[in-house]
């Protein structure tokens, strides 16, 4: 599985986290029972890590999020931003040139076009406000 892939997966469980309300260890449980996948150890940290990293992830892209607020963006986008900041935090071995390419990625398959321009945008800010403060989560 590439990372991409990976990653993809790492979305999804976190969209229906979204949805569900559940725990991510949860849903990664029903969905190797139900769906037989296999959920690589970079899904889980990507995913367990958003998990555990919720509200600092949240506050970051709610203060970015211009004229809008965390209930008016979709859950997709909800999902995709979450993923994308964690990445830019703690994906060491991840470029934040890669994270935010493969979150526009995701938004243009899973939400729409206008979607991942926003998701763009929102994440250029986090990514200029980080570097501008030198900031950690």
């Amino acid at each position: 599985m590439t990372r991409t892939e990976a990653r993809e997966q790492a979305f999804i469980i976190l969209f229906e986290q979204v949805i569900q309300n559940k725990k991510v260890e949860e849903i990664i449980e029903d969905a190797l029972e139900a769906r037989d996948i296999q959920i690589n150890n970079f899904t889980k940290r990507l995913t367990l890590g958003t998990e555990e990293r919720l509200s600092q992830l949240d506050q970051q892209i709610e203060s970015n999020l211009k004229g809008w607020n965390m209930k008016r963006i979709s859950k997709v986008t909800l999902a995709v931003l979450r993923l994308a900041v964690y990445e830019i935090y703690y994906g060491e071995d991840t470029p934040v040139s890669v994270a935010i390419n493969e979150a526009v990625e995701l938004a243009k398959k899973y939400a729409g076009e206008q979607d991942a321009s926003y998701v763009n945008g929102v994440l250029a800010s986090i990514v200029k406000n980080k570097e501008e403060t030198n900031e950690s989560l």
